[in-house]
């Protein structure tokens, strides 16, 4: 196994199936390395130096370790309850989303909802977005009003890795680019 497709098996572990290899997390999503090695050393060849030359090259930075690093967890994106300890902040008056062409009927006629996962995932670029959305199909990105949600009391979280995260965005903050401009 390469280390893209470990990667990739962490991540499932992390952040939405713990019990494949036998450990669980604590309610702020940590696993033990030492646990965490075991489990995913009993199928392919696994060790502390693989873990941390994938939290190293991570292009996401999916993952972090605690100060000792005795501990591991992912930094968003579970579809698990737990609570990354993330802290309400500020943000910029736009962010934005990328999705597939396939979610647009769905999205437009209700809001963006995190689906399978605890938050939405909002970039504060839109180039960013672009590519998230590019891993769904076609693109489509929306500009959401992310300024004028804070405004109305919506809360949103920055991971440690720069992504946005909020619970929901209502289609009246949602804007979508149709032939070069923008509908808001």
């Amino acid at each position: 196994m390469g280390l893209m497709e470990t990667s990739k098996f962490l991540s499932l572990i992390l952040r939405h199936k713990p019990e494949v290899i036998g450990i669980s997390l604590d309610e702020h999503g940590w696993a033990k390395v030492d646990k965490v090695i075991e489990g995913i050393g009993k199928t392919r060849k696994f060790d502390h130096r693989i873990l941390e030359e994938i939290v190293r090259t991570d292009s996401k930075r999916r993952y972090s370790f605690n100060e000792d690093k005795t501990l591991i967890r992912a930094n968003q994106g579970h579809s698990i309850p737990v609570d990354v300890q993330l802290d309400m902040t500020e943000l910029p008056d736009i962010l934005w989303h990328g999705t597939g062409e396939k979610y647009v009927s769905s999205i437009e006629k209700s809001c963006l909802l995190a689906k399978g996962r605890l938050y939405v995932h909002l970039s504060g670029d839109a180039e960013t977005a672009r590519r998230v959305g590019q891993r769904h199909g076609k693109a489509v990105i929306y500009k959401v009003l992310a300024g004028k949600m804070w405004e109305d009391g919506y809360t949103f979280y920055r991971s440690v890795n720069g992504v946005w995260l909020t619970e929901e965005v209502p289609v009246r903050y949602l804007g979508r680019e149709k032939a070069g401009c923008w509908a808001c």
